[in-house]
């Protein structure tokens, strides 16, 4: 099969830098449940989904069948879709304003469910991009730790096309490091040797793993 070809392709790849704090996300939006369960039978448990609707068609049933997986939530997150998030991920890696912080601990507070959070920074200033600049960061991460009891583990960026990855992925390291954050979210199907070599520990590859043919 071409999927599992592709996955085990990109696992042995990671294991060639030889760090044990690597996480493959195994993005699997548009796929079915059937592209998904032969991953699963290999024993992998991280998965990522930026769409809340197609989250919640797939991944209760999944969960059913596979207690121990992982769901991280990779795309833009809206206000109306906190509650659902919480009920049915167990990361986020687009938290990205306080307002958003209020309303997902209110939310974890009502379920007693606990997540991990990874705040997602717009190094580049794109406006069609989501994320919190730099120079905010630091307000973003006290207000979380000051006024919440979100459990933030680190960062996440999305360089800008057609530009150096290593320059954002360079960056968004220095301020983990300031930040004193452990994880960084970086890298895709077409960077994420880029982003390996430049201290990530969480890859979101879909499109390299589910591409047939």
């Amino acid at each position: 099969m071409d999927t599992i070809y592709n996955f085990e392709t990109i696992t042995s790849q990671i294991k060639k830098y030889n760090r044990e704090n690597i996480t493959l996300i195994v993005v699997s939006k548009n796929s079915t449940p059937d592209d998904i369960i032969p991953i699963l039978d290999k024993g992998h448990i991280h998965f990522g989904e930026n769409k809340v609707q197609e989250a919640k068609d797939k991944w209760p049933y999944l969960k059913k069948s596979y207690p121990n997986a992982n769901l991280h939530f990779v795309g833009k997150l809206q206000s109306n879709k906190v509650r659902d998030v919480v009920k049915i991920f167990d990361y986020v890696h687009s938290l990205e304003s306080e307002k958003l912080a209020r309303l997902l601990d209110d939310e974890e507070n009502k379920t007693s469910k606990k997540l991990k959070y990874l705040i997602q920074v717009n190094l580049a200033s794109e406006t069609m991009k989501s994320g919190v600049s730099a120079s905010m960061l630091d307000s973003l991460i006290h207000y979380c730790k000051n006024q919440t009891s979100l459990n933030v583990i680190g960062l996440m960026c999305l360089p800008p096309l057609l530009q150096d990855c290593n320059f954002y992925f360079k960056q968004l390291k220095e301020l983990s490091i300031k930040c004193n954050l452990t994880e960084l979210s970086m890298g895709m199907s077409n960077d994420y040797d880029c982003a390996i070599n430049n201290g990530a520990t969480f890859i979101r590859v879909g499109s390299k793993i589910f591409t047939k043919g």
